[in-house]
């Protein structure tokens, strides 16, 4: 391999076309052609420092074909004297010398190991102490480990007309027992889209008992023996997605508020 070959291989490696080297080292693309021909037996040095340093290569690898050193160490005045009577070393004191330094640079490397993982672990419990408060973990403890049994309806939430809320018609369902959740009486599955995009269809909400609504709360209505989840607009029911149309309360003859809704479970 000559250092034509080379020339053309840094190329190849690169994606570097005869244009752009002529480019990059301001080489006529004539004479650049006719060296990598082959065509030119003397090519002038400056060309050759030219192509060196637009392919980032030695002078002596290109020409020679001496491997390159690229890995930029500096040797202070120990590792030199140390690299010297290395080279002086027959192979079998070559290969104790390497099996040494090997077993070293793995210890030191497993202890560096252990030691990165020793302080992840304590900026990790730096953390957790900061962010967690001793008494917060507690409440929360308690409120996973405390539950309590509701009635689950399916929507509609009449079986007819005047039939609200059949607990024979109901499962029951354990759900966390909180502040949030206290004063929830049962809960409902609702069906159907028109109160997206906060609730949706197959959504579990709670629900506490009662007849009484100001405007904009949301709650359980039957109208004429069907169930609705809705918000309350005092003379009409209102859905949150406005592609349904309100629901006027003077086009029923019976209207059944059965409660208001305190939130919702989250899905698993």
């Amino acid at each position: 391999m000559n250092y034509i070959d080379r020339i053309k291989q840094l190329k190849s490696e690169k994606k570097i076309t005869n244009d752009k080297l002529a480019e990059i080292t301001g080489i006529p693309l004539g004479t650049l052609s006719k060296i990598l021909a082959g065509m030119n037996d003397s090519p002038k040095l400056a060309n050759i420092i030219a192509i060196s340093n637009a392919l980032d290569c030695s002078i002596d690898y290109l020409v020679n074909g001496t491997p390159q050193n690229n890995n930029n160490f500096k040797l202070d005045e120990e590792e030199i004297s140390f690299v010297k009577k290395f080279r002086e070393l027959d192979s079998c004191g070559k290969d104790i010398a390497k099996f040494v330094v090997e077993r070293e640079f793995t210890r030191i490397s497993e202890a560096r190991s252990v030691q990165e993982d020793v302080v992840a672990s304590h900026k990790k419990a730096q953390n957790v102490a900061k962010v967690l408060d001793p008494a917060d973990v507690r409440r929360k403890m308690s409120e996973v480990a405390a539950r309590r049994s509701i009635a689950l309806f399916d929507m509609p939430v009449s079986a007819g007309t005047g039939v609200y809320l059949d607990e024979e018609s109901a499962e029951r369902i354990n759900i966390p027992d909180n502040e949030k959740t206290r004063c929830a009486d049962f809960a409902l599955r609702i069906s159907g889209n028109s109160m997206e995009p906060k609730y949706h269809n197959g959504d579990i909400i709670l629900v506490e008992r009662s007849e009484i609504f100001d405007v904009g709360e949301l709650g359980i209505f039957v109208l004429d023996g069907q169930g609705y989840f809705k918000q309350y607009g005092g003379d009409r029911l209102i859905s949150l997605n406005p592609e349904f149309e309100d629901i006027l309360l003077k086009n029923f003859s019976e209207v059944v508020c059965c409660g208001k809704v305190v939130g919702k479970l989250k899905k698993r």
